[in-house]
Formats: C-alpha cells, structure tokens, sequence
C-alpha cells in the first residue's frame, strides 16, 4: 500500500503504485503518474502529466543497464513542473526546481538549491552540484560532473562519446568546477575540464581543458589575453 498523508493535495486523474512514500502538505497535479518505488518530502510540488520513478530500459545499440533502480527520492521543498520524466535511481534534494518538460535519467544526484530549467536532459550517471542554475534547452550528458554554483546558459550541450559509436570507449563527460559560467549555445566535448571559476563564451566549441579563472571564447575556444 501506498503512504498518502491526508494533506495531501490531488488534481483529476492522478495514478499512484504501490509502495510510493509521500510526506505532508504534498501538492500533485492533474494526470501525473507516481510509480513504485518512488519518495516524496514534506511540501513538495508536482506539476500536470509527469511522470516519476520510471524504470530505465534499453536497447541493443545502447549501453548496457547493469542493474534495475528500485527507488527515486525527491526531498523537501522541492518544485517540478508539467510534464517532466524522472527515472528511478536518482535522487532529488530540497529546495531544487525543475521546470517544464525537463527529463531526469538514473543514477543522477541534484544537490540541493539548484534550478533545472525547462526542457532540460541531465542523462544518467551524472552528478549536478549545489545552488547551479542549469538553463533552458541544456544537455547534460551522461556521465557528467558538474560542482557547486555553477550556471550553464540556454541550448548549451555536452558530449561523452569521443568516436561517436565507432569503436568501444570509456564513456566520460565534462567535469565543470565551482563557480564555473557557460554562455549560450557552446559545446563541451567528452572527458573535458573547465576549471573553478571560468568562463566560456556564448557559442564556444570547447576541445581541450580550461585552466581556473580562464575565460575562452569563440569556434576553437582560444583564450583571452589579459592585461
């Protein structure tokens, strides 16, 4: 049986599984499905026609899931808005927002104060710092770290493949320090490190590390000269 505490606030058409946890003062929209194994905090909001604690499948051309998630936690006051897709395996923490149409893959963490904007994809096996603002239409491929505090402009979009499926490859994503800022548009290759504090120009291509406190700009993302 699932836990629904009577503070519970639910518009037409909700679908709650088994085995859900939901604590208080929880408000769920119209049309929103709840699958097993998902848990929900105190003073939690969710949007229309979401759906959370979807179970990760695949296919032959995709990489392999080693294991099946049992569980997805979304924590305190957190907001999600219409029509996101959360997988299990993942965690949510407090005071997180994500907006509209944003998808949430397994075995990701969003740590706690961070905004993730509409129609955003964070794929899995990724990790989203403390207080980031992660903006519309961004890609967060798989494998991913990015730390604390950082904020990632519109349509920025990152990649984790160095052959694109040609040959096997250790699959490795961006590793974004603290701090770090990246302008509309630009474009992180696999395995890249943008160090505390940069700053990536609006339609960068980045291909190689960028030191702390560096500021790159433009196709080949040259740095700026200072002084």
């Amino acid at each position: 049986m699932s836990n629904i505490p009577k503070s519970t606030k639910m518009g037409k058409y909700v679908v709650i599984e088994e085995g859900v946890r939901i604590g208080e003062n929880v408000v769920i929209g119209h049309n929103t499905v709840i699958l097993t194994g998902t848990k929900i905090g105190n003073n939690v909001e969710i949007g229309s026609n979401c759906v959370l604690g979807i179970q990760p499948s695949s296919h032959k051309k995709m990489r392999k899931i080693n294991q099946n998630y049992n569980q997805l936690v979304i924590e305190n006051n957190t907001r999600i808005g219409n029509m996101v897709s959360i997988y299990l395996g993942t965690l949510i923490s407090e005071n997180v927002f994500i907006g509209d149409h944003a998808s949430i893959r397994e075995n990701v963490l969003v740590e706690e104060g961070t905004v993730i904007g509409r129609a955003a994809i964070v794929e899995l096996n990724s990790k989203i710092g403390k207080y980031c603002t992660i903006q519309t239409l961004v890609y967060v491929t798989g494998d991913t770290v990015i730390e604390d505090n950082v904020f990632i402009g519109p349509c920025v979009s990152m990649s984790n493949d160095k052959y694109m499926g040609a040959k096997e490859y250790n699959l490795i994503g961006p590793h974004i320090k603290k701090c770090s800022k990246i302008g509309n548009n630009a474009t992180l290759l696999p395995g890249i490190r943008i160090g505390k504090d940069a700053v990536i120009g609006a339609g960068t291509v980045v291909t190689k590390d960028v030191c702390e406190n560096e500021t790159v700009v433009g196709i080949y993302g040259k740095p700026i000269k200072k002084g």
